[in-house]
């Protein structure tokens, strides 16, 4: 037996074929989750900044206290490899890309001492400033670029950041001395903010292409507004204030079309991660001025409490989703803290579990596949 080689044009019509034989709103179904604690022995309490394609997790223990061993890991199923160190505990993963590089931060003596780390591997190396003594690091693609901020010489100012092969290149900004580099998709791009006047402190959220800033603006009657995450595509997903108030949304950028995602309830959002189907990860304030905020995911166009999403019994009252950090992959997979009834924190994975619509969406394309073999 022998497959056919399907192009990708027969592959889009047996997609669209398949997606026709579904019943009138299944695909419109929002996900569902069940629930993965991640607890690799000799950890102890942690938080799960990023997850990669693969479900590898990029840890780091927020002490202080801080622990002797392992203050940064790579967690890959039960099993967590500690990272390497320059000395010291005190260091923040932020990101972790395909082949299980992960960016983050050393903080050697307090944040004016600032390292940003790239380890590749175990290894750590820093990410060089721009003359001045100070870096952080966010967010990695899967070439291992990094995007972050570093100090000028003299540490004037602080720039957004791309690193490649650990060399730096100056994003520049919107016209303000400072900018931050938050998230970056593999094509290059980043996301983040700047200053957009000199001695002013209004920043507004910016999509770099190359060293090209493009200003995203803000909501409506905003002034302030952060990009946190880019995808593939170039969908930016941030805050943004809106209105006469210090309030913020979470907003979705589409170029420079800012669509205001809402909130749980409350007042306030703000959308972390984004993946390549567009779904967007963050926090929001509940209705009733609820004394806590909690994850929402937002598909297909509706924001869903990532609480209500999960199987049932599992006691969680409460999650949390670092940033920045990618804490959402295009698998669906979320890495979280989730806050237990009677006490408790755990850092856990929910895994996307099969609904009918996915279910048939799969069995009719390998129906379609399997009358493409031939002998």
């Amino acid at each position: 037996m022998e497959a056919l080689k399907i192009s990708p044009s027969l592959a889009s019509r047996c997609a669209a074929l398949a997606l026709a034989l579904l019943p009138s709103g299944l695909c419109a179904a929002p996900p569902q989750f069940s629930v993965t604690i991640i607890a690799p022995a000799g950890v102890g309490a942690f938080s799960g900044s990023g997850i990669n394609n693969l479900g590898q997790i990029a840890g780091y223990v927020p002490g202080p206290p801080f622990p002797v061993t392992a203050p940064a890991f790579r967690v890959d199923g039960s099993t967590a490899t500690p990272l390497g160190t320059f000395g010291g505990n005190d260091y923040q993963t932020t990101g972790i890309n395909a082949a299980g590089q992960i960016a983050g931060s050393y903080f050697p003596g307090g944040l004016g001492s600032t390292r940003g780390v790239r380890w590749t591997g175990t290894t750590p190396s820093i990410l060089l400033s721009l003359g001045g003594t100070a870096s952080g690091g966010y967010g990695i693609n899967t070439s291992g670029q990094v995007t972050g901020w570093a100090t000028t010489r003299g540490d004037a100012a602080f720039r957004a950041v791309r690193w490649n092969a650990g060399a730096p290149t100056d994003l520049g900004t919107l016209g303000g001395e400072s900018s931050e580099g938050l998230g970056i998709n593999d094509a290059g791009q980043v996301a983040g903010r700047s200053q957009i006047t000199v001695g002013v402190s209004t920043t507004h959220a910016v999509r770099w292409t190359g060293t090209t800033a493009q200003d995203l603006g803000t909501l409506v009657g905003g002034t302030n507004s952060t990009a946190y995450a880019i995808n593939t595509s170039g969908q930016v997903a941030g805050i943004s204030e809106y209105g006469p108030g210090p309030e913020t949304h979470a907003v979705r950028w589409d170029g420079t079309t800012a669509t205001d995602l809402g909130t749980l309830g409350g007042t306030t959002s703000l959308a972390s991660a984004i993946n390549v189907w567009g779904d967007i990860l963050g926090m929001s304030t509940l209705a009733g001025g609820a004394p806590f905020s909690t994850a929402f995911l937002y598909s297909e166009g509706a924001m869903y409490d990532l609480r209500s999403l999960l199987d049932p019994g599992t006691g969680i009252v409460r999650l949390n989703v670092d940033f920045p950090g990618n804490t959402l992959n295009d698998l669906g997979q979320i890495v979280a803290r989730a806050d237990f009834v009677g006490g408790g924190t755990q850092v856990v994975r929910l895994d996307p579990t099969p609904e009918p619509g996915s279910a048939l969406l799969l069995l009719g394309g390998a129906a379609l596949l399997g009358l493409g073999r031939r002998r």
